[in-house]
């Protein structure tokens, strides 16, 4: 299948220059605008039909390029295509190429189906411990794949944290459900939106509570590796959590406050069965922006300052770098 990808403005000249920085994303990473242009190419769906061949295809370009080999007839349109293929599918710290579902182009047509679920059939107990469990496991899969890769994680280590995180998640939405069982229809409908958002709080701090204990490497403005901070890693998974929980409230509210009015609609009382396909084009619409645009809150590549590190490699790092008062990490996604 060939997929069609936005032309991108650049050279156009045979012999492609090695002066192109593609160790960092093509827009201004600083500024909400660059890095919301990043994930809108990063978090595209069409990504999850490119091929295996197309992806290691895009793997080989860029790599040859960061090692000085330039791919003959390349030009920079297709190294930034090659570029973005890549860093969809492939994980910046480990170089491993992501489970299909726990990237983050699988966000919107992933949510569609597990959110639009969740909303239509919200009032029975099963389905909200179904799709409560559904949803919780494939948060821990894009958790997981998404963390900062430096830190690796046993299987028992990964299983115990799966299993905590989707079993507190459940047990919140069932919670929250008994809470709410009384409540007017209206109230009740917004029940997986604030399950998901506690659950949220649980889930991605257990998928990678081993960064919070053992740290992830920090570096300078150059990349020079400085050391481990558990303070860099809290940092980063509470900026994680805030995104997933804004990423959350589009699909969460605005379908169910449409949906109150359709349902009195002749139409929907006609064709009840239309409520949930409905409710899932709703959903998946208004993911295909919000999953980059919270990508896009906070930047991938953090900086935290040197005094509010452990002291241990606060004075190590005075010790070998003392004019560095500002560190950086990848805090996930």
């Amino acid at each position: 299948m060939v997929i069609s990808w936005p032309r991108w403005p650049g050279r156009k000249t045979g012999e492609l220059p090695l002066d192109i920085n593609i160790h960092d994303p093509r827009w201004d990473q600083n500024t909400f605008m660059g890095r919301a242009k990043h994930f809108f190419t990063i978090t595209n769906p069409l990504n999850l039909l490119l091929s295996d061949q197309e992806l290691h295809k895009a793997q080989t370009i860029v790599k040859n390029y960061k090692a000085g080999i330039v791919t003959p007839g390349l030009t920079e349109d297709e190294l930034w295509r090659a570029k973005y293929r890549y860093d969809s599918a492939f994980h910046p710290d480990t170089d491993q190429k992501i489970y299909l579902i726990g990237r983050m182009s699988a966000q919107a047509p992933m949510n569609m189906i597990i959110c639009g679920f969740m909303l239509t059939f919200h009032r029975n107990f099963a389905s909200v411990v179904f799709w409560q469990w559904v949803n919780q496991s494939f948060n821990a899969i894009v958790n997981y794949s998404n963390r900062n890769g430096n830190v690796t994680v046993t299987e028992k280590q990964l299983g115990v944290a799966y299993m905590s995180a989707t079993t507190g998640a459940v047990v919140t939405a069932v919670g929250f459900r008994a809470l709410t069982k009384h409540l007017p229809s209206l109230v009740a409908c917004f029940m997986p939106l604030t399950a998901v958002c506690a659950a949220n709080c649980i889930n991605v701090p257990l998928m990678r509570e081993r960064e919070i204990r053992m740290g992830i490497p920090v570096t300078d403005d150059s990349g020079h590796k400085l050391g481990y901070s558990s303070k860099a890693a809290q940092k980063g998974i509470f900026q994680v959590v805030i995104s997933r929980i804004v990423m959350a409230f589009p699909s969460l509210t605005i379908p169910p406050l449409l949906m109150t009015e359709l349902e009195k609609k002749d139409f929907l009382k006609r064709r009840p069965w239309l409520s949930c396909p409905v409710q899932m084009g709703m959903v998946g619409f208004l993911q295909l922006f919000a999953t980059p645009l919270c990508c896009a809150i906070f930047p991938q590549r953090s900086s935290i300052l040197v005094k509010y590190l452990e002291p241990e490699l606060r004075a190590q790092i005075k010790e070998h770098s003392p004019n560095t008062e500002v560190v950086y990490f990848n805090k996930g996604l």
